[in-house]
């Protein structure tokens, strides 16, 4: 993995609107690696050595929040994202259509 890929996920992590969400599919479709979601989370479990980025707006394609992100939710609901359930962000209202 390039410090190159590296930098394209994350700015188009840094894309996403405040109180949107992205999903990991999406976010590598935006850069060219369609079939690489599990990439992008990987990279994002690496941002902090990167800068600072907004990578608690990633979910899973159902809005599934990542389990072991634990603050990740109330991050999303300070900037207003509403959740199905306990682990969910309703996707239809809060889905970023990039």
């Amino acid at each position: 993995m390039s410090e190159e890929l590296v930098y394209e996920i994350l700015s188009a992590v840094e894309e996403i609107p405040e109180g949107k969400v992205a999903s990991y599919g999406q976010i590598a479709r935006l850069v060219g690696r369609e079939k690489n979601a599990r990439l992008v989370g990987k990279v994002l479990s690496m941002a902090e050595y990167y800068g600072k980025y907004p990578c608690h707006r990633v979910v899973g394609h159902a809005g599934r929040i990542a389990p072991c992100f634990h603050s990740q939710r109330s991050l999303l609901e300070r900037e207003g994202v509403t959740f199905r359930d306990e682990a969910h962000v309703d996707m239809k209202k809060h889905q970023w259509d990039c």
